[in-house]
């Protein structure tokens, strides 16, 4: 198992404290000279398409639905992005610095090349950017997206991971995958569900290895 899991681009580097502590500096600089600028300047685009934040706020139908459309739509945007980091120049001059970490932590979640978080935050911000929703809706959408990426990258399956109860969400075991495989041999792009990996075929590698695991567990069982 071990052999082939090699044989197949896996990889496994563990996080030293200096990792970490390069990680926190980073994502400090990172918040401050990148996410604050592009919140600032995108205000007016969000005013501009109707976010207001005066009463009466809005209902819990009118939230629920416009951030089930924000994660449905920026797990779309955000897979065909993440694929196309995946490419060899790219991975190499923008995406391997996400990648540097392939046992991933939570903070690693938004550790990246400056251009990556322009790139794929766009994912992150157009549903909001064409629907223009109340300023609560923008908040609790951008907080549920953080806590999102935060628990894909978090390196553990917990079991009250949303993953435990809905067939369509990664989580932490999905995403983790991913890290710990070579550019080359990636998949596993989407940033929340899982179906666009299943329908372009990017989550086969992932799948064969899930069966493998559930097969060898389920011999483990009958041995004992």
């Amino acid at each position: 198992m071990a052999a082939s899991l090699l044989e197949s681009g896996w990889t496994t580097k563990n996080n030293t404290p200096a990792a970490q502590e390069k990680c926190i500096s980073r994502l400090l600089l990172y918040h401050f000279c990148v996410n604050l600028p592009v919140m600032v300047f995108s205000y007016p685009v969000f005013r501009y398409m109707g976010m207001r934040s005066s009463l009466p706020l809005p209902s819990w139908k009118v939230i629920s639905t416009q951030i089930l459309f924000y994660f449905i739509l920026e797990d779309f945007v955000f897979y065909w992005g993440h694929r196309i980091l995946h490419t060899k120049w790219l991975y190499k001059h923008v995406h391997s610095v996400h990648h540097e970490y392939a046992t991933p932590f939570g903070l690693t979640s938004e550790y990246a090349h400056p251009a990556e978080i322009l790139f794929l935050g766009f994912a992150t911000i157009i549903g909001p950017a064409i629907t223009g929703p109340h300023l609560i809706t923008l908040w609790l959408w951008m907080m549920l997206r953080v806590l999102e990426t935060v628990e894909a990258h978090c390196g553990y399956h917990f079991p009250w991971s949303l993953s435990n109860f809905l067939p369509l969400y990664g989580g932490a075991d999905f995403h983790d995958y991913h890290h710990r495989l070579l550019y080359t041999k990636s998949g596993n792009y989407s940033s929340t569900f899982v179906y666009m990996d299943w329908i372009f075929g990017t989550d086969k590698g992932y799948r064969k290895l899930k069966a493998l695991k559930s097969y060898g567990d389920e011999a483990a069982g009958k041995d004992i």
